[in-house]
């Protein structure tokens, strides 16, 4: 069964500790990749310790790693930037790699450079991480933080022009509802749970899980402990019973996988690695789940709106 995640720190983990992706021990490893029927972004996250005057510098680093990654490995990876690529390298039985950009750090404040980080093949930008940047208030800062700058808007109707992803994971709520508004796409929380199930402030409301559904978006589900449970005691059944509860809010073509692997300390039990993404098919099938809807939340979901964002 096809299966996209929308949410990976693969890169920045191996730029961090020196490795190459046949050398990494986290999360994902080359021998997760293998077999294709599946694709992946792969996000290029701005550490704050990178914010003042080298973010730039370090999201051009974890670019070029993705593509000496890709290159390295092409009989198991094939870059994609469209839907139709993504079923052209599953066809040939390589796993579809999407660029993305975690913070808007990365832009230094210019739309030249979103503009050069599409031509370099990124696809989805994630506004913010937790603080507040030239773009937006991430959720940390709270409703105090404010919402969309004028900037913050240039930067999503360019990215609409362009036809790339605008993910609205970490944003706090002002800034939130400023992008729902202004995006004339529909728009992507990569990797947010619901908060009804767990009361964090990175997890959406209801309000916003319908306001994501209602205009054609989905929702990446956050595999990290913390988002799944209060007490952090987590397993795969609280995955599903997150992918249940976005079905029961936002309907059948609202949820999909954020795993965040790589990005988080923890993870769920039964879900200790990349290699175990699969094993979800089977936990919603023993939920009553239909094949069909079961291959919407595993890849389906996030198929279509790349088809309709970035074809």
């Amino acid at each position: 069964m096809f299966v996209f995640d929308a949410h990976v720190d693969t890169l920045y983990r191996l730029l961090e500790r020196g490795e190459t992706l046949a050398e990494a021990k986290g999360h994902v490893q080359l021998e997760h990749l293998q077999g294709g029927k599946g694709a992946q972004f792969f996000a290029a996250f701005v550490d704050p310790k990178y914010y003042h005057g080298l973010a730039m510098h370090r999201t051009m680093e974890m670019i070029d790693l993705f593509w000496q990654m890709v290159e390295e490995h092409s009989n198991i990876l094939a870059f994609a930037g469209s839907a139709a690529e993504i079923k052209q390298a599953v066809a040939q039985g390589r796993l579809a790699c999407l660029l993305a950009i975690e913070g808007g750090e990365a832009l230094e404040a210019t739309l030249a450079a979103l503009r050069l980080y599409y031509r370099l093949g990124v696809r989805l930008v994630t506004l913010t991480w937790n603080y507040r940047n030239a773009l937006a208030a991430g959720q940390w800062e709270g409703p105090e933080g404010g919402g969309l700058s004028k900037f913050g808007r240039q930067v999503v109707a360019e990215m609409n022009r362009l036809g790339m992803l605008v993910d609205v994971s970490h944003l706090n709520e002002p800034s939130f509802w400023d992008v729902v508004q202004v995006s004339k796409d529909p728009v992507l929380a990569s990797h947010s749970n619901a908060r009804a199930l767990c009361d964090h402030p990175r997890n959406l409301t209801d309000e916003q899980i319908r306001a994501v559904a209602d205009r054609g978006g989905v929702v990446g589900v956050n595999f990290c402990p913390a988002f799944l449970r209060p007490d952090r005691r987590a397993s795969a059944e609280q995955v599903v019973e997150q992918i249940a509860y976005l079905i029961n809010v936002g309907g059948q073509g609202c949820p999909a996988l954020g795993s965040d692997f790589d990005g988080i300390d923890d993870v769920p039990g039964g879900l200790e690695h990349y290699g175990k993404l699969r094993s979800l098919e089977g936990l919603l099938r023993q939920k009553g789940f239909s094949t069909a809807v079961i291959e919407k939340v595993l890849g389906g979901n996030l198929l279509r709106l790349c088809a309709q964002v970035l074809d």
